[in-house]
């Protein structure tokens, strides 16, 4: 009596599956139509934003991102408004994104405050007359995209409801794990600065011909908003944050640490601290003392200047 032998194919792996079936492309790619719609962005939004608020609005293209939908919008944190979108016939499903300080930002101006008068906002979650003015922008974000996609459409965006990161329902139908790309934009508003995204299934942005801005004042227009835009992020106030290693203890010694205990930090000479802002590593210090101040001296940086606002910024 044989006994039937079952084989069983070897499965495709996913990325090699979702580049064959056009879900997922090469960064090269995907960089040139992230560029091209973040110049989109950058060459139409402030003259629109600007004759319906009255005030100067600086937008800058701030790179783009590439992953899994679920770990991008997870990444950027809480304290951020939400808009999913479509548009016929050219995406039924994506995503923008505000962070809530240029929200509260546009709310303060509008009532009246002067520009260069306001501090840095403190990301929190969006009242809900805040929510109305950010279902405002998104629906402005949206209708700067479709004019750059209208070869693809002759329909208007339909868009959801603003609502708070916090708010957000999670999803059974495979969105999360989309391969996503993720335009980022700067916003300047006076001294604050701020950004905004567009989330693109890259099934879809990589069918997409996106329409260039064709203006013959593009690149004047494009060079003083960046300028202008630079200086504020130069003004912009940043918390820093310095993370200095400490010996390692046992579960028993923390547990019995009383106010007065010392704790020796992690080094038998000069003691390296790794200074952060917004989670990115910028400096490598040293600590030491300024009279009767504790104070970190830079020793090293992570990248150039440009590097280091990019990833203030990102």
């Amino acid at each position: 009596m044989s006994t039937a032998t079952v084989t069983t194919a070897p499965s495709m792996d996913p990325i090699v599956l979702a580049r064959l079936t056009g879900k997922l492309g090469d960064r090269e790619t995907v960089s040139k139509l992230c560029a091209t719609l973040g110049d989109v962005f950058s060459e139409f939004l402030p003259d629109m934003l600007e004759s319906e608020l009255g005030f100067e609005v600086a937008v800058s293209y701030a790179g783009f991102t590439m992953g899994k939908f679920g770990e991008l919008t997870e990444g950027l944190g809480g304290a951020m408004a939400f808009c999913d979108v479509s548009l016929r016939d050219w995406c039924e499903h994506f995503t923008l994104i505000c962070d809530s300080p240029l929200i509260i930002t546009l709310v303060e101006n509008m009532l009246g405050a002067v520009s260069d008068s306001i501090e840095d906002p403190q990301p929190r979650p969006l009242s809900k007359i805040e929510l109305d003015v950010a279902a405002m922008m998104f629906d402005r974000i949206s209708g700067v995209l479709k004019t750059a996609v209208s070869s693809a459409t002759s329909f208007e965006p339909l868009l959801g409801a603003a609502h708070n990161a916090e708010l957000r329902k999670p999803v059974e139908d495979g969105t999360q794990n989309a391969h996503v790309a993720m335009v980022n934009m700067a916003v300047g508003i006076g001294p604050v600065l701020s950004t905004f995204h567009v989330v693109i299934p890259q099934a879809t942005l990589l069918k997409s011909v996106i329409a260039a801005p064709r203006p013959a004042n593009v690149a004047k227009t494009r060079a003083e908003w960046s300028e202008q835009l630079s200086e504020q992020v130069r003004r912009s106030k940043v918390t820093l944050e310095a993370r200095i290693h400490l010996e390692p203890q046992t579960l028993d010694t923390i547990s019995r640490l009383q106010p007065g205990d010392i704790i020796p930090f992690n080094e038998a000479g000069d003691v390296r601290v790794d200074v952060n802002a917004n989670g990115r590593n910028l400096y490598v210090c040293e600590f030491g003392r300024s009279g009767a101040r504790y104070t970190v001296r830079v020793k090293a940086t992570y990248g150039s200047e440009d590097d280091i606002l990019q990833h203030i910024i990102g």
